[in-house]
């Protein structure tokens, strides 16, 4: 067996474990969805450099839908601190060295202390470690005691070395992928709406020239693509991707994953970088932000992202076949803006009367 085969083979059974764990989770958080369902979207319209706009009007957007117009079922304005927004900030130790966690911790500080500790939406804290997600605070508006409770938070690490699966890689990403699983399920069941602020120069991609996968490869990681996709989007979930390397991190690891970026619609089209932490990002409506030091300022970007948006609703038709990519896009009709929401969904097939 060559190296690229044992390397997909590895992917593989990391992909299998965390799907299955998927499944378990999903079951017990959510009920089975319907293969026909409303799909709302949650949209942040801005101007090239400015902050998120507000006053918009329904008939100010258009859906396009694999770019059909699509009528809305309902259009919400949601604006400044009333917006219903809640916000999980993780600190991710299985993917960051522990020089680095310690700049982590005094960053957070900053930003969860700043403006007096009035933080504009209740967040919570998450550790992530080898263990799984674990909460460090509850929900809290009061930025002062979610940076004390962070003070009080002993952070284990389990340091992954290179005798691990290829060098510690294909074990990091099993237990990022189970904690976005864990993570999402945990977050599903509450109403609102959810941003997560992963704060990670992200889990290994695990893909290159070199990686050859089968088609019963290809077909376990879209399968786990569609998953992930339905849950965040289910859980009204919006990551973003927080890189606190700053200007250590090479410029080509930053951009590598935006090769991932395009939705896939097939089995044969899919690579292991698809499931990436800032292509997930992406995808989900929110950011990936790199290559800048100030990680506070990077969080309070995060933040400011948030609102005003517009929360649009429509109904998704009949699929052709199972696990149907259906590209999004918003048009709007005043020129200078943009709008971003999620990339697309994966609609199924109808029951039959």
């Amino acid at each position: 067996m060559t190296a690229s085969n044992r390397f997909a083979n590895f992917i593989l059974v990391v992909l299998l474990y965390s799907a299955a764990m998927s499944a378990q989770e999903s079951s017990a958080a959510r009920p089975a969805p319907v293969a026909a369902s409303k799909i709302y979207l949650d949209v942040v319209v801005s101007s090239k450099s400015g902050p998120p706009v507000a006053d918009l009007q329904q008939q100010d957007f258009t859906l396009l839908d694999n770019k059909s117009p699509r009528a809305f079922t309902s259009f919400q304005a949601f604006t400044g601190r009333e917006a219903p927004i809640k916000v999980v900030l993780v600190i991710d130790a299985v993917n960051t060295g522990t020089e680095r966690l310690g700049y982590e911790r005094i960053q957070i500080d900053k930003f969860l202390r700043a403006d007096g500790g009035h933080l504009a939406y209740p967040v919570a804290l998450a550790v992530f470690t080898d263990k799984g997600i674990s909460i460090a605070a509850e929900l809290s508006s009061d930025g002062n005691a979610l940076s004390d409770a962070l003070d009080k938070q002993d952070i284990a690490i389990r340091a992954i070395g290179r005798s691990a699966g290829f060098y510690g890689a294909g074990e990091r990403l099993h237990y990022s992928l189970a904690a976005l699983h864990q993570l999402t399920a945990s977050l599903a069941p509450q109403p609102g709406r959810k941003i997560v602020l992963w704060v990670s120069p992200g889990w290994p991609l695990l893909s290159g020239p070199r990686v050859e996968l089968t088609s019963k490869q290809q077909q376990q990681i879209f399968s786990d693509v569609v998953s992930f996709s339905t849950q965040l989007r289910q859980a009204g979930i919006t990551l973003y991707s927080v890189n606190p390397a700053g200007s250590t991190e090479s410029i080509l690891r930053a951009s590598y994953y935006k090769d991932f970026l395009k939705g896939v619609s097939k089995p044969n089209q899919v690579a292991a970088g698809d499931l990436g932490l800032p292509v997930l990002a992406v995808q989900s409506g929110g950011l990936a932000l790199e290559l800048n030091n100030d990680l506070t300022a990077l969080l309070q970007e995060c933040i400011s992202d948030a609102a005003p948006y517009y929360e649009l609703s429509f109904d998704t038709a009949s699929a052709e076949r199972p696990d149907e990519y259906h590209q999004l896009e918003i048009k709007l009709a005043k020129p200078g803006f943009t709008a971003r929401t999620r990339q697309g969904y994966y609609a199924q097939l109808l029951p039959k009367n």
